[in-house]
């Protein structure tokens, strides 16, 4: 499903823990720490979107996590023709995306990421919210930005 500007449908997930920290995960076989994030099917809305994507990539079920927040409107990234050939990816020059923040309600055990048959992190861990955006791979530094500042507003004060 490509809108009509080439961009893809997708959500992005950003998980916290009583500390306000953020679950980051580590791709599969690669050195790249990045959030859950995963395709809008046709027929889903943001949220079902989000809560299989959050399942199938992380394990979590709806009644381990509260949404605190969504941010208001897309947010859309591009990626580079250098970095995947185009016509591997269906034609799509990017994806928009409505990102969620989470709180995790359940426990870290309740945490799979070997849910799927082909899991996308092979490794998982606890991040300051204001993650070294260096460590994100360059396309995506500007949307992670701009998800974490509009969505810091919903982070309750964190426990002690």
């Amino acid at each position: 499903m490509i809108d009509r500007d080439g961009y893809r449908p997708n959500v992005g997930i950003i998980i916290t823990n009583d500390r306000n920290q953020v679950f980051w995960g580590k791709r599969v076989r690669q050195h790249a720490w990045q959030f859950p994030q995963g395709g809008i099917q046709h027929g889903e809305t943001p949220e079902q979107a989000m809560y299989r994507e959050l399942h199938e990539e992380v394990g979590l079920m709806p009644e381990h996590v509260k949404i605190l927040g969504r941010t208001r409107d897309w947010m859309r990234y591009e990626v580079p023709q250098s970095w995947s050939k185009r016509e591997s990816r269906g034609g799509y020059r990017g994806q928009k995306q409505i990102w969620f923040l989470l709180r995790l309600v359940g426990r870290e055990c309740d945490v799979c990421l070997r849910v799927s048959s082909h899991p996308e992190f092979d490794a998982w861990r606890w991040n300051d919210y204001w993650l070294d955006i260096n460590a994100v791979i360059e396309f995506k530094r500007e949307v992670y930005t701009k998800a974490l500042n509009e969505l810091v507003r919903y982070l309750p004060v964190p426990n002690k």
